[in-house]
């Protein structure tokens, strides 16, 4: 809401209360005293001015309207504070339900009952009635506090929902890029790491041939096992497919590389923290292995450290080169494409953090890089404890003082006796059916014949306390209660259902007749009995037929024992009718809410989905078209370096790493040139999983693939396709249990298990699987709820036409 609507609800509460009194007055021709004008405008004021500004300071605008109602209700007439002292409080606690946590709006709610009961404080100045009014007020307050709750949480899960799909729309059109920075720095990293370091041995080596031959030898067998690495680390760049082999920690990485470093005669001591897996742990590798790549291109020989310390409120990662030594050739000083300071201001700002690089008063070189630490993402602290002792300091002050209950006028002497009231046994019986509404989620069966059994007692109630008020008030207190259960009941039966946007032909899904409720919804429910309608819509039908009778029963009893001129079948009908009007209401209202939720779930899952397949196929058509230039430049090279090192001719091998080098410089160049058309846009197969997994991750959803070394590197191109089309139908059904994919193999098989997705045993999910698996002669199979496992068979299934070509 904005200023304006804050302040037209207490603008609205004034006219209301103004109407009532003293408007009412004046129309039977009484004018009040102008002292209690007087005083109604003084407690109009802070009241309007409090709810006015009940948004930025809730609990604070609940005192005030509520100490003023007490002030104002005393001296005025009856019904003067009958708006404000009602709808007004109702509203501030509302307020405070919205905008506050549950246990501060339990406390301010308790505190303001246990104030007026202690006190003995009226805030909107009706007489007592047999101390219905206490019950009333109650009702009142709970029935404020559960709205503010339910519209918070309605609120919380709405803002939630539009954060995912604000989180998927901008992966949406970042994922691409991403994929296509990553696939660029990657291809940089193997490049200057792997193919760099051959340009070095070699040319060390051929430096000195004639002193120390043996190198030569030393030089050919690096040069052929490294071609054959970055082979192998290409492949992973193409298609870096998830698995479940343990790979080694960040710290046994990092060490790793050093040792690389110094089997290349490069002298280097390193201090390294452990440091656990995630986004700054790749950070801080990629800036190590490009800084001694620099140190070994442009000063060979040179002494560095590295110096990785993890701490609380950062990471600091330094590397340290001292000069040049003296009369050492740098082989690979004119390899570098001029990307490397920008790919490691890249890493480090991606992981939250910063980089800085530069000469040394020695004449060396140091990249120093502040990544964050333990706690430079801290999540959602809880209210610490000594703010809750406040609050509840606070709020037993406020209860006890003396101040206030001085000041207020009490206009009647309280009555005392010793027969119980009917008050009293309102009281047990409320609380009784707010009991069974809070485990109503828990025991929903039980809750419901608990209610069903209460609604009986509130004539018993009525006739022992000798209640004088309005005989239908009872009734329908009991009534509201069964009314709420009903209709979360309606709501749970809805949410059950089928989705009805969706179905195997793609035409709406019918719902079916036990859902279509209203003030008719009985006779419906009658035929459907007469008929032999099926057990579902008897069990959807029991509970609302059975708050009807037991309810109207209870009604005409109460006017019965009261005594009317009323013909009796007349009475038995008021009280069916009112009853069904009631129940086929709340019934009705469940089931639109719930269809109301479905409806804006199924649409926000359609574009989730529509969305992330959008994402998955541009990144899928970038690391194709950067895969087709590897394999047509880099990767031929790397294989003709191989060749010759093979062949022992270092020279030409060198020359071979060099122009590979070069090929990926030009690969690099023509990578950000150019977007592949969206007609152009290939398949993604079960090599862009990882690309699937990182887009529902941006959307708040953990989603781990999980592949067993039983998977073939290769698969037939249908099953292939189907596998992955499957994975993607699966996670589209939507929800937000964490879930996870694993694939394996048995030789004849491929068996994709999905686990934590519910929602893909719908049956509109089913049939698309059943579609996908039967076209290749797979099978379909479901286990626990939220289990789905598709079996696929490796091998070719023949068709008609080649079984009739083979006959």
């Amino acid at each position: 809401m904005n200023r304006t609507d804050d302040r037209l609800l207490p603008v609205l509460l004034i006219c209301a209360q103004t109407a009532v009194w003293p408007g009412a007055e004046l129309v039977r021709g009484a004018v009040p005293p102008a002292p209690a004008l007087l005083v109604a405008a003084l407690v109009a004021g802070p009241v309007t001015a409090a709810l006015a500004l009940r948004r930025a300071r809730p609990v604070t605008a609940l005192v005030v309207v509520a100490a003023a109602c007490a002030l104002g209700a005393g001296p005025l007439p009856t019904g003067a504070m009958a708006v404000l002292g009602t709808a007004g409080v109702a509203l501030a606690l509302f307020t405070v339900a919205t905008e506050r946590d549950t246990f501060t709006t339990v406390l301010c709610a308790t505190a303001l009952a246990a104030w007026q009961l202690l006190q003995n404080i009226s805030l909107h100045g009706i007489g007592d009635r047999d101390g219905l009014d206490l019950v009333l007020t109650a009702m009142l307050y709970a029935a404020a506090c559960g709205a503010g709750l339910l519209v918070r949480r309605t609120r919380r899960a709405r803002r939630a929902a539009e954060r995912t799909l604000k989180r998927a729309e901008a992966e949406r059109h970042r994922l691409p890029e991403v994929e296509r920075r990553r696939m660029e720095r990657e291809l940089h990293d193997v490049s200057a790491h792997h193919l760099t370091a051959v340009v070095v041995t070699a040319g060390a080596a051929l430096g000195l041939r004639d002193r120390r031959p043996e190198l030569a030898d030393q030089a050919l067998e690096f040069a052929a096992e490294t071609g054959r690495e970055v082979t192998r680390a290409l492949g992973a760049v193409r298609a870096p497919t998830p698995s479940r082999e343990e790979l080694p920690s960040p710290e046994e990485r990092l060490r790793a590389l050093v040792e690389g470093f110094r089997r290349l005669d490069q002298p280097v001591d390193c201090e390294i923290d452990a440091l656990p897996d995630g986004v700054v742990a790749d950070a801080v590798y990629g800036i190590v292995r490009e800084a001694l790549t620099n140190v070994a291109r442009h000063a060979p020989g040179a002494h560095t450290t590295v110096r990785c310390r993890y701490g609380d409120t950062r990471t600091e990662v330094v590397v340290t080169s001292a000069a040049p030594t003296a009369g050492s050739a740098a082989h690979g000083a004119d390899l570098g494409g001029g990307r490397g300071q920008g790919f490691l201001r890249s890493r480090a700002r991606e992981a939250g953090g910063s980089l800085t690089s530069g000469p040394t008063a020695d004449g060396g070189w140091e990249v120093r890089a502040v990544l964050p630490g333990r706690t430079a993402a801290p999540t959602e602290r809880p209210v610490p404890r000594n703010y809750r002792v406040a609050q509840l300091t606070a709020a037993a002050g406020l209860v006890l003082q003396p101040l206030l209950p001085v000041l207020v006028v009490h206009a009647q002497p309280t009555s005392t006796g010793t027969q119980v009231s009917a008050g009293v046994f309102f009281a047990l019986l409320a609380a009784a059916q707010a009991v069974a509404l809070l485990w109503l989620r828990r025991a929903p069966r039980t809750a419901q014949g608990v209610l069903l059994g209460l609604a009986p007692l509130w004539p018993v109630a009525m006739a022992a306390g000798d209640y004088t008020g309005p005989v239908v008030l009872p009734p329908v207190l009991s009534l509201l209660a069964t009314c709420a259960a009903i209709a979360a009941d309606a709501s749970r039966t809805a949410a059950r259902e089928p989705v009805p946007a969706v179905n195997a032909s793609g035409a709406a899904a019918v719902p079916p007749a036990a859902a279509r409720s209203g003030p008719g919804g009985f006779a419906v429910a009658g035929g459907l009995f007469a008929a032999g309608g099926c057990r579902a819509a008897a069990r959807s039908w029991l509970l609302p037929a059975s708050a009807v009778v037991v309810h109207a029963a209870a009604a005409v009893v109460a006017v019965v024992d009261r005594g009317t001129t009323v013909p009796l079948w007349a009475v038995v009908g008021w009280a069916l009718s009112g009853a069904s009007l009631a129940v086929g209401a709340a019934r009705r209202g469940g089931t639109l809410r719930a269809r109301r939720d479905l409806a804006a779930r199924g649409t926000r899952d359609e574009r989730l989905a529509a969305w992330t397949e959008e994402a998955v196929r541009d990144a899928w058509a970038e690391r194709r078209r950067i895969a087709a230039g590897l394999e047509t430049t880099v990767l031929a090279r790397t294989a003709d370096m191989v060749t010759e090192a093979e062949a022992g001719r270092l020279d030409v091998s060198a020359e071979r790493a060099r122009e590979a080098l070069a090929a990926m410089r030009a690969l690099l160049d023509t990578v950000r040139q150019g977007r592949t058309e969206p007609e152009l846009r290939p398949q993604p197969t079960l090599q862009a999983l990882d690309l699937l997994a990182r887009q529902c991750r941006a959307t708040g959803r953990d989603v781990e693939i999980r592949l067993t070394d039983r998977v073939p590197e290769r698969l037939p191109t249908a099953v292939d396709l189907a596998a992955y089309h499957a994975a993607e139908t699966v996670l589209a059904a939507g929800g937000e249990e964490p879930a996870v994919l694993e694939l394996d193999a048995d030789g004849v098989t491929l068996t994709l298990t999905a686990t934590g997705v519910p929602r893909a045993a719908r049956p509109a999910v089913r049939e698309r699987l059943a579609a996908r698996v039967a076209a290749l002669g797979g099978t379909l199979t479901t286990g626990r709820p939220d289990t789905v496992g598709l079996r696929l068979p490796l091998a070719p299934v023949p068709q008609q036409g080649d079984e009739e070509r083979e006959r």
